[in-house]
């Protein structure tokens, strides 16, 4: 997914329904993203989809990261 300050791509890592891990395969190179993804990856893992909280300081890569994130679910559910 691209966005005004980098690319975001995210893997997403399931255990039968459940997703147990997300990583992040490209994110932009700014501290608000590296310390957004923990964030991120805590509040998929909490909510078990890309229904989760934009982080402050971060919205660009936060909407990023939710639009990839829902295209890697759609993507298995196809």
């Amino acid at each position: 997914m691209s966005t005004d300050k980098g690319d975001v791509q995210v893997e997403v890592t399931y255990e039968g329904d459940r997703i147990t891990a997300v990583r992040m395969l490209k994110q932009p190179d700014h501290p608000q993203t590296t310390a957004a993804v923990p964030k991120l990856v805590a509040g998929t893992l909490q909510a078990q989809s890309a229904d989760i909280d934009t982080v402050s300081g971060a919205t660009v890569t936060s909407e990023g990261y939710k639009k990839s994130l829902q295209a890697a679910i759609d993507a298995r559910t196809s």
